[in-house]
């Protein structure tokens, strides 16, 4: 083992804890702005609660994914100099908009969120968080974007020995960023409704036991979960449509621009006419791989042996070939945890659609349904990080496709015992990060959400005024601690 495969290791483990706040992030944020939405239009009480709960798990998360991303930074001066100087010009753009645009945005307005249950008017509030969440999402466009032009490289030339940019609307519009964009960002909210469904499941559980006679009033017990619940079945199963379309797309792309990745994920060794697709080892759909790589059942599926005589002749003598089977399991793992929570959100459509129960209150959602649903919690996130892995191990041994090898980017001043101590510390500093993230929501969803005091009447699209009609406390009472973290 040397100093380049500790790096690889760093830079993996840093980017899947980093991950894994992310996606919650980008979904959440959506799903609270719709909540607060639906009580701005409503006035209902319920919806304000459901706000301020899930908005303080939306306040955690945030806060852990900025210190996880601040620390993810600092390796590509420490450890991977030569990519950096390589990509410097290209990447300089992309991540100078995210930052001074989008990250700013986001902080900004999330921040006027916060402090401004009590301050702003109802209407001005309300567009902070939406405007936050817009943030977020134009961020999440411009890191794809750059991370897209690492696995087709547009509008730049090389320049003694640099990519310089030449077209900063290609690298924008990149075919594979255009693709890849949809995907992630629809996968970022099936990851945040399995984790609403989770949590949701969990509190109807809970009100069920402490109220087995269901006597309390509508909307106090287990009741009032459905709301969430049926709101988070629906954005996960649109989502997973979404995901599914744009994955499509991404393979076609594959195709043409990544064979090499396209034939490890499925396995393929040598150029194949009408080659099938194997969605488990043993089981062989007949030309079904050719038929979602090109739309043609017939087309020929460039194998991963006959790629790497092609690229050894093109690139000069070299191993081009990813490790082949962390990519094929990657791709099954990603399709069969994404399926089941897509499978599992249509199902609890289906069980909770409108029916009427005992004089006319709305069916109970089952216990049972309710304890699947707590699998909605891992099955999404195993399929995020899967899918990552398949997307940037399935690149190797480039780091940027066909310019720059993974073993030319690393950089050449420190050595292994460098690397192994930040190695240990980043791991150790993430490990303590992930426990705290997971103790607070753990904490918060076991508390419950607090009840809002009862306030003077409103009417629902009223401006001005106290932005929670009079409710004190809440989300900027609850958030207080992560203020400092905010501000800065």
């Amino acid at each position: 083992m040397d100093a380049l495969d500790l790096a690889r290791w760093q830079f993996g483990v840093t980017t899947v804890y980093h991950f894994l706040f992310v996606p919650l992030t980008i979904g959440l944020g959506v799903f609270v702005a719709g909540l607060q939405t639906a009580w701005h239009r409503t006035g209902k009480e319920h919806y304000l609660t459901l706000t301020k709960f899930f908005g303080k798990l939306f306040l955690i998360n945030f806060a852990m994914g900025v210190v996880t991303g601040i620390v993810q930074e600092f390796q590509f001066g420490m450890n991977w100099s030569e990519y950096s100087v390589f990509v410097g010009d290209v990447f300089g753009a992309p991540l100078a908009l995210e930052a001074l645009l989008a990250f700013f945005l986001e902080s900004t307005f999330l921040g006027l969120w916060i402090f401004g249950w009590d301050r702003l008017p109802k209407r001005i509030h309300l567009a902070t968080i939406w405007a936050a969440v817009i943030g977020s999402n134009l961020s999440a466009y411009f890191i794809l974007a750059a991370n897209a032009w690492m696995k087709h490289p547009v509008g730049y030339e090389v320049v003694d020995g640099k990519a310089r940019m030449t077209d900063l609307w290609a690298v924008l519009t990149n075919s594979t960023a255009l693709a890849q964009v949809p995907h992630v960002v629809a996968a970022a909210f099936v990851v945040a409704g399995g984790f609403v469904l989770a949590v949701c499941g969990y509190r109807i559980l809970r009100e069920r036991r402490a109220d087995p006679d269901r006597t309390r009033p509508m909307r106090r017990g287990a009741d009032m979960w459905r709301t969430p619940m049926r709101a988070a079945l629906v954005m996960t199963a649109i989502a997973g449509a979404v995901v599914a379309g744009s994955g499509d797309m991404s393979a076609k792309l594959l195709y043409e621009q990544q064979p090499m990745k396209l034939a490890a994920a499925e396995g393929l060794r040598h150029d194949t006419a009408a080659a099938p697709f194997s969605p488990v080892p043993g089981v062989e759909v007949p030309m079904l791989l050719s038929f979602l790589s090109t739309g043609d059942p017939q087309a020929v599926v460039q194998g991963t042996e006959d790629l790497q005589k092609r690229f050894t002749k093109q690139f000069g003598p070299a191993d081009y070939r990813p490790d082949l089977p962390t990519v094929y399991w990657s791709f099954r793992v990603m399709i069969t945890f994404g399926m089941a929570t897509v499978g599992l959100s249509v199902l609890g459509l289906w069980l909770t659609r409108r029916r009427r129960g005992h004089r006319g209150a709305p069916r109970e959602v089952p216990s049972w349904l309710a304890r699947a649903c707590l699998l909605a919690l891992p099955l999404p996130t195993v399929a995020m990080i899967a899918g990552w892995l398949l997307s940037e191990i399935g690149r190797q041994p480039w780091t940027v496709q066909g310019e720059l090898l993974t073993a030319a980017s690393v950089s050449p001043g420190v050595g292994l015992g460098e690397v192994a101590v930040s190695l240990a510390i980043f791991t150790a500093l993430y490990g303590a990060l992930a426990l705290a993230e997971a103790v607070l929501l753990v904490r918060h969803v076991k508390a419950g959400p607090e009840p809002v005091p009862a306030s003077r009447p409103r009417t629902p699209s009223s401006g001005g005024g106290r932005a929670d009609g009079g409710t004190g406390g809440g989300v900027e009472d609850a958030t207080a601690g992560l203020q400092p973290t905010l501000m800065y």
